[in-house]
């Protein structure tokens, strides 16, 4: 008996460092900054409420075409950009800007990108890169979009010279803030307000005819 209660106390003291011993080595602690980033699918860009994407045109003016390629790598696994470059899981992109959506021959583009209307023009290809699904719902391709607008237009400006070198739009001028309207229902009180003392206004004329008739 004094043997089989050896053991069993060896066994809950046993358990029990090991339990302390686990619990000091795999101490969990709270992280220092709470969750974690997550890029729209869609690349949405303040839906509800968020900050107002700058023209296509403007960003362009201020677009870098060396940043442009740097972000193009991202596109690179499925793209090639060079002329006469084979097509990979995407087509080439070489003088694609400025061009009908499904141009190049022998790809099989998906139905949903061929039934898109227009042309590769800037504010098209601005659209495509920041939500593919959006642009064309249905498209093939599984690219999330570039949510900055900036990076957007760095690499349709590194696209444009890459055999297009169509014109670049115009910047567009920023809407001058229009001043306040007068409330003319208001002028119309302060004209007739009555003096500063508080004192109704009083016809001379009247005081005249209530005197002669007492």
């Amino acid at each position: 008996m004094n043997t089989i209660a050896g053991w069993v106390l060896f066994g809950c003291a046993s358990a029990l460092g090991l339990s302390i011993v686990s619990g000091m080595v795999y101490k969990s602690h709270a992280p220092e900054k709470a969750g974690y980033p997550v890029e729209s699918a869609d690349g949405a860009e303040g839906e509800g409420g968020g900050a107002s994407v700058e023209p296509i045109a403007n960003r362009l003016a201020a677009a870098d075409v060396a940043k442009g390629q740097a972000s193009f790598a991202k596109c690179a696994a499925c793209h090639s950009i060079t002329q006469g470059g084979a097509n990979g899981v995407g087509p080439n992109l070489w003088a694609a800007m400025g061009k009908p959506h499904g141009h190049v021959a022998g790809f099989a583009y998906s139905d949903a990108l061929k039934a898109v209307p227009g042309n590769w023009d800037f504010a098209a290809m601005d659209a495509w890169l920041a939500s593919p699904r959006k642009y064309a719902a249905g498209t093939k391709m599984t690219f999330a979009g570039l949510s900055d607008p900036q990076e957007r237009a760095n690499v349709i400006a590194y696209l444009n010279a890459q055999g297009s070198n169509l014109p670049l739009p115009a910047p567009e001028a920023a809407a001058a803030d229009a001043a306040p309207a007068a409330d003319d229902a208001g002028a119309q009180a302060a004209e007739g307000a009555t003096p500063a003392s508080g004192a109704p206004s009083v016809d001379p004329a009247a005081a005249e005819e209530a005197e002669a008739a007492e």
